[in-house]
């Protein structure tokens, strides 16, 4: 009879280790649930696509920057690209252009880009020392990211003249677009992103962090891009020179950022 209690008790025993096994498993389980909950990424709520292949003016030459009584002046070249012409594919973008055609932009420091139409215009620039970068661009905006059609220095002015330059050596990033107001669906369904580059190869030492309205976006190729989904209202990027690791580069008008304001047309 005692053998019989003792094994009913044993066999009562297993049954409940089993019961204890199965209910431990089960919380294991919920617990692997709940982490891939966590760590399942949110959508993105912007799209950046690369902007469609522009005209590439390969012969485009911007040289000779003065500076002389607040006047900035340049030489242009090329036998396509002239100042104050549309660039040929500009209906086919889908994005702002710019009805005064292909220009000149003219970036001091951290101030948002001058938009000139000539290759001489004023440019007020106290005494000091300056960051600058010049650049051809398209009818709409995209620059044209050839060794010949920039020119960054760092400069000195003194009294109204520009009394020391030297080229710009150390890596830098410098923000173009987007800028100031779009209006109406044409222009503010795809806006561009485009910025330059001095003494960085994207993809092999650098990348650019992207800040879209907080929405972080990894870029590892020098192009424009197309942003999408933008709301209407202020929005903002923020544009940082980081190393492979995602680390900010320690150089000067890094990160950089701004504001600009998407409207519908009331016409629309």
């Amino acid at each position: 009879m005692m053998k019989y209690l003792l094994l009913g008790a044993f066999a009562f025993s297993l049954m409940m280790c089993g019961s204890d096994t199965a209910n431990s498993t089960e919380v294991d389980d919920k617990k692997v649930n709940n982490t891939e909950q966590k760590e399942r990424k949110t959508p993105n709520k912007y799209s950046i696509s690369p902007f469609p292949n522009s005209p590439g003016f390969e012969d485009a030459k911007l040289s000779n920057m003065k500076y002389d009584n607040g006047t900035l002046s340049f030489k242009v070249e090329g036998d396509k690209y002239k100042l104050g012409a549309q660039t040929p594919d500009a209906p086919q973008k889908m994005c702002a252009n710019s009805a005064k055609g292909q220009h000149i932009h003219m970036i001091i420091d951290n101030a948002p880009y001058l938009a000139k139409y000539t290759d001489s215009f004023e440019a007020e620039m106290a005494d000091g020392d300056y960051h600058t970068l010049a650049f051809l661009s398209r009818s709409y905006h995209e620059s044209i990211k050839t060794d010949q059609a920039n020119i960054a220095k760092k400069v000195k002015i003194k009294g109204g003249k520009m009394i020391g330059s030297e080229d710009i050596k150390l890596p830098m990033l410098f923000y173009s677009r987007p800028k100031g107001t779009y209006i109406g669906k044409k222009d503010t369904e795809k806006i561009m992103l485009d910025f330059y580059l001095k003494n960085a190869d994207l993809g092999r030492n650098f990348m650019v962090k992207a800040d879209i309205n907080g929405e972080i976006h990894l870029l590892n190729k020098w192009q424009p891009y197309f942003i999408e989904g933008l709301p209407m209202g202020e929005n903002t990027v923020e544009l940082t020179l980081v190393d492979k690791k995602g680390n900010k580069i320690d150089t000067p008008l890094n990160p950089v950022k701004r504001t600009f304001t998407l409207k519908s047309d009331p016409v629309e």
